[in-house]
């Protein structure tokens, strides 16, 4: 799937994160064959002893710096621009990948939200919020999302708020613990950062700035910060509570645990996926959400012609370490949910991808055009025992940017969609209303003086002195975090008395049973073949884009909705 965040009335947006092991600080110089210190993610062989894996590592010139023993996984560094190659001659290795290059970034322009994420303000926008119902949040009345899948005052809210017992694992770029809207919820214990901020890219780029840039000048920010924005929505879509403050999420009663593995950037890289994983299947966690792809390739080709021999290599290596991850936690008992992605294409078909390699581990290394036949795989959305979730609009279409597939897709769920209106121009009040870091608002001169809001895209509620902020965004990002959330209420719902930490489990194969099975069957436009239409202002002028999309399968499973659209209240009624 690709990045998660998806706003523009125009194109796809994606979010993505990436972890890294070590600290960015410059490192000697020391040249050895052609070189700079690069980090690499290696993959162990199935059957290999670690001392034989270690040995390999060192005998092709690398130095491990942190392994992960529970599925063979270590990150290591090296000086030799040959390293990838010789650990490949390796008979206890398994492959390696490039993780990040090791420097200081130089003194680079800084681009506010980096590459991969595009932030779109929409020209109308929520001027007023409804008075809420009895039993509803202040601002229940903005949220269609919640009303589309029956996660109301009288519909799921009633019949099973979640239990706190049950932990959501929200692998992102970060979570703001100190929202007021999340922090009840919030299991600082349990909440670990598994990256390390990147300085630049290989070719200089600034990824996420200067170390010394950081309020403690450190290149490890804590576990209850969130510098991007991405994750602290998708946590508050999943359980934020019912205090009497702003909004609900799905769950109200369940507990958030941060396990960040994305930048703040919004890169998202193998390493950091891996230990999230890891440590998900090892604490406990019910079910996670993941609203991203793994960087660098959209999509990886075990031997795709257009690839060179060494870049088929890296994403044979990404492929396996990335799956070797999702067993172990799907054997533990995590339930594993991701974002389809926000390409606007059918993932069983043939498609083309421009996009990729989009972060530079050498210099010069650029994105290039290529095919990328149907066999090729985003990870960790088409990773084996991942439901991916398809995002739907205030009508119930699927929006614009999901991209889709028959066979791909598992359920739908609302992610927003700005341009589901009668004329095709943008409104916020169909994106996704969630938390949004009070910091970033006013980094970004979206706040007045007073602290109130100054563009559409954003909306405050306050209970006596505390008040908080909540921004609309649109994505197959927030449509996962719905389908976590309606997750976490089957466990809460059906699960039993977990002996390992005194909390509840339910079998995934259950939990996804539950969640197809109660899902509201939708069956494909008619035509099947849709022209979505669209509008974006550019230069005072509106502008038309269009996309051509079929849906493929029967009204019970399709491309576009799966099973069908989640449906909270059915799920824990069944």
């Amino acid at each position: 799937m690709r990045r998660v965040v998806i706003t523009a009335a125009a194109a796809v947006a994606v979010v993505t994160t990436t972890a890294l092991a070590v600290p960015a600080s410059a490192l000697p110089g020391r040249p050895q064959e052609q070189g700079a210190a690069k980090e690499y993610v290696v993959l162990y062989k199935d059957g290999a002893s670690l001392d034989q894996a270690r040995a390999a590592v060192k005998a092709a010139g690398g130095t491990i710096v942190r392994e992960n023993t529970d599925v063979g996984v270590a990150t290591v560094k090296s000086s030799n621009a040959r390293f990838a190659a010789l650990a490949a001659e390796q008979g206890a290795l398994d492959g390696a990948a490039a993780n990040r290059v090791i420097g200081r970034a130089p003194k680079t322009p800084s681009a506010p939200m980096g590459a991969n994420v595009e932030k779109w303000a929409g020209v109308v926008g929520v001027t007023k919020v409804a008075k809420p119902g009895k039993g509803e949040e202040p601002l229940a009345g903005i949220q269609w999302d919640m009303k589309q899948i029956h996660a109301t005052a009288g519909g799921s809210y009633k019949a099973e708020p979640g239990d706190r017992r049950v932990l959501v694992g929200v692998l992102d770029t970060g979570i703001d613990g100190d929202h007021p809207d999340i922090k009840p919820n919030f299991n600082a214990k349990l909440s670990r950062n598994f990256t390390v901020d990147i300085p630049a890219d290989a070719n200089g780029v600034e990824v996420d700035g200067p170390c010394e840039a950081e309020p403690d000048k450190s290149c490890n920010d804590p576990a209850d910060v969130d510098e991007n924005e991405h994750g602290t929505h998708v946590a508050s879509t999943i359980a934020s509570p019912r205090n009497g403050l702003g909004m609900a999420g799905v769950a109200p009663n369940v507990s958030l645990v941060n396990l960040r593995v994305g930048q703040d950037s919004g890169y998202f890289f193998l390493q950091p996926t891996v230990d999230g994983l890891t440590y998900a299947a090892k604490n406990g966690i019910d079910v996670v959400n993941m609203s991203y792809y793994i960087d660098p390739w959209l999509w990886n080709c075990a031997a795709n012609p257009a690839d060179s021999p060494e870049d088929q290599a890296e994403q044979r290596t990404i492929i396996k370490a990335t799956q070797r991850a999702l067993d172990f936690a799907h054997a533990h008992g995590v339930t594993l949910i991701a974002a389809a992605g926000n390409e606007l294409v059918d993932y069983t078909k043939t498609n083309t991808d421009a996009t990729s390699p989009d972060f530079a581990s050498e210099p010069g290394e650029q994105p290039y055009e290529r095919t990328v036949p149907a066999d090729c795989i985003s990870m960790p959305s088409e990773g084996k025992h991942v439901i991916p979730i398809s995002a739907t609009g205030i009508s119930t279409r699927k929006s614009f940017y999901s991209s889709y597939g028959n066979g791909y897709i598992a359920v739908a769920a609302p992610g927003g969609d700005k341009v589901d209106t009668p004329d095709g121009k943008p409104d916020d009040a169909r994106g996704i209303w969630a938390a949004y870091p009070e910091s970033i608002a006013r980094e970004r001169g979206e706040l007045n003086p007073d602290g109130t809001p100054n563009t559409t895209r954003v909306i405050r509620d306050c209970k006596g002195r505390t008040c908080a902020y909540y921004q609309s965004i649109q994505g197959t990002s927030m449509a996962s975090p719905h389908a976590v959330g309606v997750a976490a209420l089957i466990i809460s719902k059906y699960g039993r008395p977990d002996r390992r930490n005194g909390g509840l489990t339910l079998s995934p194969k259950v939990v996804e049973s539950v969640l197809r099975g109660t899902a509201t069957p939708k069956a494909c436009p008619k035509p099947g073949t849709v022209t979505y239409e669209w509008f974006r202002l550019e230069d005072g002028e509106w502008v038309k884009s269009t996309s051509t999309q079929t849906c493929e399968g029967t009204k019970t499973r399709n491309g576009f909705f799966g099973n069908g659209i989640i449906d909270a209240l059915r799920a824990v009624s069944k």
